[in-house]
């Protein structure tokens, strides 16, 4: 499975953002010049954002939303009353 043990119990803890912050880490020449601290933190990041994705991606399917939106494309020449400076 996996050739380190401490990576095999990441894995059985189920903390995947962890491990592959951590094989980024290997990956990474000067990772080496970062404290413990600061090597442990970008770990705890990477896991709690790949927690927040999927929580994300999952709320979005169940919402079922037809389309996608975002304030990019939204139309302020529409009579609707919308202040773009008050929006954006």
């Amino acid at each position: 499975m996996l050739p380190n043990p401490t990576l095999d119990k990441l894995q059985t803890l189920r903390l995947h953002g962890m491990i592959k912050a951590l094989n980024e880490q290997h990956a990474t020449p000067d990772i080496n010049d970062l404290s413990f601290d600061e090597r442990l933190g970008l770990m705890v990041d990477r896991e709690l954002t790949e927690r927040e994705d999927i929580r994300l991606t999952t709320r979005l399917k169940a919402a079922r939303l037809r389309d996608n939106a975002c304030l990019e494309d939204i139309d302020y020449r529409s009579p609707r009353g919308l202040d773009k400076a008050l929006i954006l």
